[in-house]
């Protein structure tokens, strides 16, 4: 007899919130784990496929419909003792998102990376593997740009990046490098004096998805 084994699907939803690194989870009210923090996610339906089921967990479990959100499939999880109730396999999804307002769905929140230790089921380990892909993504690609809001100053940008590495770049090379990268930024001929001091030009993200040279972290 073939067994039967359910398949859920589980978004690390990650953004730039107040400086920090923080992730969308939500507080379980019902054991296991009750009162821990965990991602979003919910069992596929027999009809779905795969990024239908994410994009309906996005939806309607994390409460963001029709937001910005970057998704792409992260990894897939299916070691045995990953849930005390019964053998489930997940496919995680990892989402980069522009700051957003706060979740409106019950017990739904942002909370920063570096508090979430203690976390239910393996979803600590999801999302540390969600963070690490996107460090990794920033390095080559043009998703550091999903943090930003749809027009954004290269200091904001900046700090995206070294919010989500986790260390300080210099701001003279970084600007350079990002203003030389062909496709990555676009002006918008607009400025803003938003960061403070003179007017900065406002720039959206270009249609570049690689990165040659690539930004490297070290």
């Amino acid at each position: 007899m073939i067994p039967r084994i359910p398949v859920s699907v589980d978004l690390v939803v990650l953004t730039v919130r107040s400086q920090e690194l923080s992730a969308l989870v939500w507080r379980r009210d019902n054991p296991p784990y009750e009162g821990r923090w965990a991602l979003s996610g919910g069992f596929i339906q027999l009809e779905e496929d795969l990024p239908a089921a994410a994009a309906r967990v996005l939806a309607e479990r994390a409460g963001l419909p029709g937001a910005p959100v970057h998704l792409e499939q992260l990894q897939t999880y299916g070691y045995p003792d990953r849930d005390p109730r019964q053998r489930v396999v997940s496919v995680a999804y990892l989402g980069l998102a522009p700051d957003l307002p706060a979740p409106t769905e019950a017990h739904m929140s942002w909370q920063p990376v570096a508090s979430l230790t203690d976390m239910a089921f393996d979803h600590r380990r999801i999302m540390l593997d969600g963070v690490e892909r996107a460090r990794a993504k920033l390095e080559y690609t043009s998703l550091g740009a999903a943090f930003c809001p749809s027009e954004f100053t290269v200091a904001e940008l900046r700090r995206v990046y070294e919010i989500v590495w986790g260390r300080p770049l210099d701001p003279r090379n970084f600007h350079r490098k990002v203003t030389k990268t062909e496709g990555f930024l676009m002006p918008t001929g607009r400025t803003t004096t938003r960061d403070g001091g003179r007017p900065a030009m406002l720039h959206r993200r270009g249609p570049a998805v690689l990165l040659h040279p690539p930004m490297l972290r070290v």
